[in-house]
């Protein structure tokens, strides 16, 4: 082979190993990022043990406070329960585009349910309203919509009873959705009925 032509093809194959490992290199550490994203909760940051009496209440509001990652629902002004929660991949700010990984924010009504949803079950949040609507028409976008409160695992040994049960990510991870444990989510679906009012704050 030509000297000239066996440097290029060194030179070349030289940029093209170089290339390849930052390929690998990069993906390593989204992959990491990912996969840390979706370790579990350390047991202080899931919901605490809080004896009720399901049969003395009647749930009529449901409060999310977005900063301090709760979820509250309440009897007549009282709380009566919080849980833990976790959010969309960019939780600041109230929801205005499809896709933009925020979890909306204001009065909204949990108006309807889904026992076979990807994420367990889960109450679907009647996001977007009017406003939503007429803000993002005005841009020439798509508000985006299907945001619920909803479990964590699904087919995963997410059911009562299995591992994964009691599981929720250390770190926010939805698509502006409203995620639980499974274990909580089972407790709202059999006390949060449907027509009851939310209020999301920042």
């Amino acid at each position: 082979m030509n000297p000239y032509c066996k440097s290029v093809e060194n030179k070349y194959m030289k940029k093209v190993l170089l290339f390849s490992l930052a390929v690998i290199a990069i993906f390593g550490i989204l992959n990491t990022k990912t996969v840390a994203k979706f370790l579990p909760s350390v047991e202080e940051q899931k919901t605490s043990v809080q004896t009720v009496d399901w049969s003395a209440v009647e749930i009529d509001r449901v409060e999310v406070y977005k900063s301090k990652r709760l979820l509250q629902v309440l009897d007549d002004d009282k709380v009566i329960k919080t849980y833990k929660m976790r959010l969309g991949f960019a939780p600041t700010g109230h929801k205005t585009t499809e896709g933009d990984g925020k979890t909306p924010e204001g009065q909204y009504v949990l108006d309807w349910r889904n026992p076979n949803s990807q994420f367990y079950k889960s109450l679907h949040i009647s996001y977007p309203n009017a406003d939503d609507l007429a803000q993002a028409k005005t841009r020439g976008v798509s508000a985006g919509g299907d945001v619920m409160i909803h479990g964590s695992a699904k087919n995963l040994g997410g059911s009562a009873g299995q591992p994964l049960y009691g599981y929720m990510p250390k770190a926010d991870w939805t698509w502006g959705c409203v995620a639980v444990s499974n274990q909580d989510m089972d407790e709202l679906w059999r006390n949060v009925k449907d027509g009851t009012k939310i209020e999301i704050f920042p």
